[in-house]
């Protein structure tokens, strides 16, 4: 007995180890190696390829052949598709399939700024090592609904990390073992811009900051792979060896499009780009990309527009958004623009076919969208002889449907993929979708059967009112149930039927008194041939009213870009802010983006007059210190962030550039925030409304950069959780400054040595402000700071440009005079913070009295499109004349940013950016009715005024579109108010 039981717990051992350690088989074990043929198909070898009445043999996974003469072999089996297409399955080469989901890193009272990893990149979010093959896990309930979406291959990827590291290809096959659905397990790199949940790393913290590292990355690698690093890097190795694969990066807007090329430009990188959907907005700029895209279909729902409180909040940009955006992918293709689709972004893989139904019905050519989803994917991953097509020695990953696929009536039967069939619709299932004359026991009904063949619906009507129904289909058996006529009573009518003839359902009935009889329904002819004649009618554009795309695409957009002009001011009161003062009854004449004449009695050919007469001409305002239009503002992760810069961020859709130059604001310095004490480089603009965020770039202007002191810096009002980055006091800041300028000096040297040395961002970006090439602009408040970073700078031989807030420089004017230090402060803010208490409304004025170069700015979104009154306020503190406060926002800004023979003053010769007046441009009453940026007309006060009625209009046809979209059953989402995030200095 003892024996028996031994031998038996031997057999249970050996049992388990089988369970546990030997490889599974998650498939059909049986393999056939038969030939399979499927004749008498329309077959649609590639997108642009067709053939009728054709045959194609399959065998061992791989096509074989195909064409209208196929030999076909003893022992195939051959299956007839008479009147039947057959389509190459769809490829997705953005997918997290089968991957596990990383695990978030634990949450903790402090942050976190070095790696947790040895042996790796410095950063935590840098990944390249990462492959996705690793851990790989076939999902088998995932992958059906997947092949039911029309899909038979995946590139998934580990979704998580700055750069992820390596795709994995994946056939769906539904059977067979998962090595043999791995077509390749390096197929491509992956990158994002957002960070790895496993670590609390803080840098970086935000988008520019995200930009920055790639750079920097890739800096770093060229110097690894040279040999010249002392330690191992496991990541710079494995980004070497990625080099080679083609390199897939999530962007996610249209905006981040254009901003990530220009990333991959810069470190001589062509990305493959994940668009956001709303490429159409930007298409000139994202064609001149010259980069493939992949495409989500996530479009957006009409928004439930009953609640017109609610409703007047949402914003024309968001409820054009709904309207365009289904056309994203035909504006593509009509202009050119390589682009693949994916089910990225999508609730469910279900969602996927109306979707791209949808877009084809808002302009997208059938062919493209084919293409969209087998050559393009195929030919980026550098897979076109094995996947996308049904070409000989390709898999053999099909769909079988009872049509064109991108019919609405079509049915997908089967999605085989390596030659493993995945039914998803029987072929032999009736089609008995349609309107019929439903009769049961003398009662007539309207009954119409719809849906699709998988997954039927049904409407029961009588004269009076619409029944609940239910019908299922199984084999060719039809079972139906609705509700009695009697809503009071919970009694039903069930009906089965064997289905014979589609035209005419015969079967049984079950009343609700427990009788059974039969009924009859027929398919009502008219309304098939109606279906019929729909089914032939093809939509074009015009079937759809898509509104017109402006610059920027929201309120008060340009139909067409404004063009430069040449105009003729004539009789104005022109504010030169030269030595000739203050003009009356003056003419300017604007040519070719220039000032070109300054008099009177002026006159040019083929110049828009202007008659000013009682008006006043000015230099555009210029805001030395703002964070509007820009997606990011802090770069906190660490304490010095002078790779990063603003430029990197640059929003040219934000609203506030409109407002800016409905103030008369024509030149914007974006400045980094004051989180940390060398903060990032600043973006110098000019807000042409309307141009792409590279357009506003202020065109050779001097490099510029932010630095800080005080509370930020030393983050005093963050709270307990910020008590571990260095500095945390003023001592501590000042001794950042010298050992970073200390770094620089080291760098500088080894650099001018002509010796090896690793190209840091940082670093350089530091050599150039010893070297005078790049001006700092200084957020300050306390006088003893102010002197000690006077102090740092003569002891690196530099100066400091500029002095902003610089709330106590009234204190220090004297050695601010000696250094040779400008002044950017506020009219008359203080008290909103200790260290402000000592502010006073002087100041502006003292500085001034000194012979301080001081401006007027704003720092806020709010106050930065009326600096003109700010201005008129140091005439009140501190009797500063009216010319002389008026050049604290025009003249001396565009000295202190180093622009002054550009802009700042009405001279011949300077850039045309200006402002006409209706009044005193200081009064309160003042409007600007014109304001241009070299020669072009970007702010109209006439236009502005059409534009708000444009606007109700606009947004009235789009709210009546959306309450009909509900009214016919379509899904809307709920309004949710929006507020606008306005950056400050301190905004993290």
């Amino acid at each position: 007995m003892k024996q028996l039981m031994t031998l038996f717990l031997v057999m249970c051992g050996i049992s388990l180890m089988a369970q546990d350690y030997f490889p599974k088989n998650d498939g059909v074990k049986a393999e056939s190696h038969n030939y399979q043929a499927f004749t008498n198909a329309t077959l649609h070898i590639s997108p642009t390829e067709t053939i009728k009445n054709a045959t194609l043999l399959i065998r061992d996974g791989k096509v074989i052949n195909s064409g209208k003469k196929v030999s076909i072999p003893e022992n195939t089996t051959v299956t007839d598709l008479d009147g039947k297409h057959i389509y190459p399955s769809f490829v997705d080469i953005y997918s997290n399939f089968g991957v596990k989901k990383p695990k978030r890193a634990e949450s903790s009272n402090s942050p976190q700024y070095d790696a947790s990893r040895e042996g790796y990149y410095w950063n935590d979010h840098i990944r390249p090592e990462q492959n996705a093959i690793e851990g790989y896990a076939f999902d088998a309930k995932t992958a059906s609904d997947i092949r039911e979406a029309g899909f038979g291959v995946v590139n998934t990827h580990i979704a998580d990390g700055i750069i992820r590291g390596t795709g994995s290809l994946i056939a769906l096959s539904p059977s067979g073992t998962d090595a043999s659905r791995i077509l390749s397990d390096r197929s491509a790199q992956y990158l994002s811009t957002s960070k790895s949940i496993t670590s609390r790393q803080s840098y970086p913290g935000s988008l520019m900051g995200a930009m920055a590292l790639i750079r920097q990355v890739s800096y770093d690698a060229e110097w690894y792979a040279k040999g010249l690093s002392k330690t191992k890097d496991r990541s710079l190795e494995a980004y070497n060896n990625n080099k080679s694969l083609v390199q897939i990066i999530e962007a996610g807007s249209k905006l981040n499009d254009l901003r990530l090329d220009k990333v991959g430009n810069d470190i001589n990188t062509q990305y493959v780009i994940v668009g956001g959907g709303d490429e159409y907005e930007a298409i000139q700029d994202i064609k001149a990309t010259n980069a493939t895209f992949i495409i989500p279909i996530n479009f957006p729902d009409a928004f439930d527009m009953e609640d017109p409180i609610m409703a007047n909040t949402v914003t024309l940009g968001d409820l054009r958004q709904w309207n365009q955006k289904p056309s994203n992918p035909a504006v593509l293709s009509k202009n050119d623009v390589p682009f693949a689709f994916t089910l990225h972004d999508l609730k469910k893989p279900s969602e996927f076919m109306p979707n791209l139904l949808k877009a084809i019905e808002y302009g997208l050519d059938e062919t493209a969208a084919l293409a969209a989803l087998t050559t393009v994917p195929a030919r980026i991953l550098g897979k076109s002889e094995e996947i996308g097509s049904l070409k000989n020695g390709s898999y053999a990953n099909f769909l079988i449907t009872s049509g064109a696929i991108f019919d609405k009536e079509t049915t997908v039967y089967e999605n085989w993929v390596l030659g493993n069939k995945h039914e998803i619709v029987s072929m032999n299932t009736k089609d008995i979708r349609g309107d019929y004359e439903l009769k049961i026991a003398g009662a007539t009904y309207d009954l119409n059967i719809s849906g699709e063949l998988s997954k039927l619906k049904s409407t029961v009507k009588t004269d009076a009112q619409t029944l609940g129904s239910k019908i299922a289909m199984t084999d060719d058996w039809m079972s139906l149930t609705f509700s009695s006529v009697d809503t009071t009573k919970q009694d039903f009518v069930r009906l089965s039927s064997k289905i014979t003839n589609i035209e005419n359902l015969n079967g049984s009935v079950i009343l609700p008194n427990g009788k059974e009889t039969t009924f009859n329904a027929k398919k009502s002819a008219s309304k098939d041939d109606k279906k019929s004649e729909d089914k032939k009618d093809v939509k074009s554009d015009s079937d759809v009213k898509i509104f017109p795309v402006t610059y920027p695409n929201k309120a008060y957009g340009f139909t067409e870009k404004p063009k430069q002009q040449t105009i003729l001011f004539k009789n104005a009161t022109v504010w030169t802010n030269e030595d000739d003062g203050i003009l009356k009854n003056t003419d300017v004449l604007v040519k070719d983006g220039k000032i070109a004449q300054i008099g009177k009695n002026l006159s040019a050919r083929n110049a828009t007059e202007i008659d000013a007469t009682g008006k006043h001409i000015t230099a555009g305002v210029i805001d030395e210190h703002s964070h509007i239009a820009a997606s990011a503002v802090n770069e906190s992760g660490q304490n010095s962030s002078a790779e990063v810069t603003l430029e990197d961020v640059v929003n040219s859709d934000d609203i506030n550039i409109y407002r800016n130059l409905a103030g008369g604001v024509t030149t914007i310095q974006i400045l980094h925030g004051s989180a940390n004490p060398i903060g990032g480089r600043s973006a110098i603009i000019k807000p042409r409304w309307g141009e792409s965020a590279q357009n506003l770039i202020f065109a050779e202007a001097p490099k510029t950069i932010k630095f800080a002191l005080g509370e930020n810096v030393k983050q005093s009002n963050w709270g307990s959780y910020a008590l571990t980055r260095f500095p945390q006091t003023r001592m501590g800041v000042e001794q950042v400054y010298t050992d970073y300028f200390t770094r620089a000096k080291a760098y500088d040297a080894l650099k001018k040595s002509g010796q090896p040395y690793r190209r840091d961002m940082e670093l350089e970006t530091l050599v150039e402000i010893m070297n005078n090439e790049r001006f700092i602009t200084c957020h300050s408040y306390v006088q003893s700071e102010i002197n000690m970073l006077m102090a740092v700078a003569d002891a690196f031989d530099f100066k400091i440009n500029t002095f902003t807030h610089i709330l106590e420089g009234y204190k220090v004017a004297d050695k601010m005079k000696a250094h040779g230090v400008g002044a950017s402060t506020f009219s008359d803010w203080w008290a909103y913070k200790y260290e402000v208490n000592d502010a006073i409304p002087y100041n502006a004025a003292i500085l001034h009295n000194q012979g301080i170069v001081t401006a007027i700015n704003s720092d806020d979104a709010e106050m930065s499109r009326r600096l003109n009154q700010e201005a008129a306020k140091t005439m009140k503190y501190g009797g500063v004349s009216e010319e002389e406060a008026w050049k604290m926002v025009t003249l001396n800004p565009a000295k202190l940013l180093h622009i002054d023979d550009r802009v700042g003053s009405i001279k011949v010769g300077k850039d045309a950016d200006m402002v006409l007046w209706n009044d005193h441009p200081m009064s309160i009453y003042a409007k600007a009715e014109k304001t241009l940026i070299e020669g072009t007309v970007y702010f109209d006060l006439d236009r502005d005024l059409q534009a708000r009625e444009a606007i109700k209009q606009e947004k009235n046809e789009l709210t009546t579109m959306m309450l009909q979209a509900k009214n016919k059953g379509l899904k809307t989402q709920p309004i949710v108010k929006k507020e606008d995030k306005l950056f400050h200095c301190d905004t993290i």
